[in-house]
């Protein structure tokens, strides 16, 4: 038995060893219930009132050179401390000092490197999530930037210094990894449509407590033709990272590691091998903060950016209690052909939506609150806007959004290839963890080998909620089960919500670059133990 996979069989520690041996009822079991796959974590302090925390707007990073026709950024990975709850201080792993991490603003098709110094105490990996990007700076798990110190670590961790290969982190060895001594360059080119992408650590087995430490960031890209369509923008354009957390009584962030150093022991304890869900609920860093708007359209860049909570978003009028209408008008890769309306929306962890709230209907003074139906108790709130003043608005929403959406038939594909996403036997011992395929993630193994320039088709399916997220594509939905799509799923997507039981078909051109990337489920404990595949493009 690989090593990996031994060492993972001791994390879990054999916790899922119990449980029955089939994938759907294992996952019946590990699903605590439909709506939300995982369990929760109760915070230890005090927490506050709903709508009192004005929202932050993550500040836009300034790019240190410009020369080129390229722009050049800087981030330093470090700790800080922040006060998150009011009155209460937590130390978090952040980019450049701030969670969320500062915002990326970029123009299609003109090149952005961005320079990652790591000053934390274990290796990262930097991963830009709906990038179009070529396989040395996608942030394959095993291409890791070192911290000072690194190379005397026991475990393996430390293989191939100073842009060698062969990491031997996590115990394997991986011929093709290549890491790096405090610092990385990531060069995106950003031939892309312009839309909403983000930025997380994506280290093997240690990618869940390092985003729920702090380190996810987002990047927006923009174009002329997007610009001149005339949708709301400048303060009526909020991009909002919705994630929830959880607080210990000394005010640092509560996380079930089974090595809380994140040096060696991957995993969380037993209650929460299904995924990790907090009992607060951030947005942009702040607990269910209120923002003032204008009587006036507001174009809202949603991300989901937690470990494994599903929502189901609504607006609602504190007043009379009615539910509202809102717009889509943008998926994950960028904008629709036109826009839908919604009453409700459910976001998995790493979709994106881009949604225009129309608030010109409401009386000045009135509270509209962004409502998690999936929830209950505090998590059932997410956010609120108040309606502070009547103001002129002269943007729109046109009928028709993109041209420039790929237009793939079922007669271009060149194959279907057949994915199950479920729980199962991991090593020898049969221990359970979440396997692609029933195999758990080997960065040894070739999985998957696409031709560039090919149109596939992939059906996937599911015993519990898994997000499925592909590195380097851009896909569409043609299917749920034996049913269209849902009304939420037009547009270009790189991230799909299977729902519990569930089977969906996709559409793609494996296009861009050629080399070695990924698909995964995006519940980040899952991809940490063990669901996640290699995807090589010829």
């Amino acid at each position: 038995m690989p090593d990996l996979t031994r060492r993972r069989v001791l994390g879990i520690g054999g916790a899922l060893g119990a449980m029955a041996a089939t994938g759907l009822t294992v996952g019946a079991v590990l699903s605590r219930s439909p709506a939300a796959t995982g369990a929760e974590l109760r915070s230890a302090v005090p927490l506050p009132p709903p709508f009192k925390v004005p929202l932050p707007i993550p500040a836009v990073l300034k790019p240190v050179s410009t020369s080129g026709r390229a722009d050049r950024y800087e981030i330093v990975q470090r700790e800080a401390t922040a006060e998150i709850l009011p009155g209460v201080r937590t130390r978090l792993w952040t980019y450049g000092g701030t969670f969320p991490g500062p915002t990326i603003e970029s123009r299609r098709g003109r090149p952005v490197t961005v320079s990652h110094r790591n000053e934390l105490p274990v290796p990262t990996v930097v991963h830009l999530h709906g990038g179009r990007t070529p396989a040395a700076s996608d942030g394959y798990p095993t291409d890791l930037v070192l911290p000072a110190g690194w190379g005397g670590q026991e475990g393996g961790h430390g293989g191939g210094h100073g842009g060698g290969h062969g990491s031997g982190h996590g115990g394997m060895h991986d011929p093709q990894a290549v890491t790096t001594d405090l610092s990385r360059d990531y060069t995106f080119p950003l031939e892309q449509r312009p839309t909403l992408l983000w930025y997380h650590d994506h280290r093997m087995d240690f990618t869940a407590p390092a985003i729920w430490r702090g380190l996810a960031g987002m990047h927006i890209v923009r174009d002329d033709a997007e610009e001149a369509l005339g949708l709301p923008s400048g303060p009526r354009e909020l991009p909002l990272m919705i994630t929830d957390r959880a607080f210990a009584a000394d005010g640092s962030l509560d996380y079930p590691s089974l090595d809380p150093t994140l040096r060696e022991r991957p995993g969380v304890q037993e209650p929460y091998l299904a995924g990790v869900l907090g009992d607060v609920i951030l947005v942009n860093g702040a607990p269910w903060p209120v923002h003032e708007v204008d009587a006036a359209r507001y174009r809202l860049r949603l991300l989901n950016a937690s470990n494994a909570r599903h929502y189901e978003l609504a607006f609602v009028d504190e007043g009379d209690g009615r539910t509202i209408e809102f717009t889509q008008i943008g998926a994950d890769q960028g904008l629709l052909a036109a826009p839908v309306k919604h009453s409700a929306l459910p976001v998995a962890p790493a979709e994106r939506y881009d949604l225009v709230v129309d608030f010109s209907r409401f009386p000045v003074g009135t509270l509209v609150k962004l409502v998690n139906r999936m929830g209950s108790g505090r998590t059932s709130e997410v956010m609120a806007f108040r309606v502070v003043r009547k103001a002129a608005d002269d943007s729109r929403v046109p009928t028709r959004l993109s041209t420039d959406l790929p237009t793939w038939r079922r007669s271009d594909a060149v194959r279907v290839r057949d994915f199950s996403f479920r729980a199962g036997r991991m090593g020898e011992d049969s221990t359970h963890g979440w396997l692609i395929g029933g195999k758990p993630f080997d960065p040894a193994r070739s999985d998957v080998t696409v031709r560039l320039g090919d149109v596939e088709i992939w059906r996937l399916v599911a015993d519990v909620h898994h997000p499925v997220h592909l590195h380097l594509t851009g896909f569409r939905i043609l299917s749920r089960g034996t049913k269209d799509p849902l009304p939420h799923d037009g547009g270009l997507k790189d991230t799909i919500s299977l729902r519990p039981g569930e089977s969906a078909e996709l559409i793609t051109r494996w296009e861009g670059y050629r080399g070695r990337y990924l698909f995964h489920c995006h519940n980040a404990e899952h991809e940490d133990m063990g669901m996640m595949a290699n995807l090589q493009v010829t």
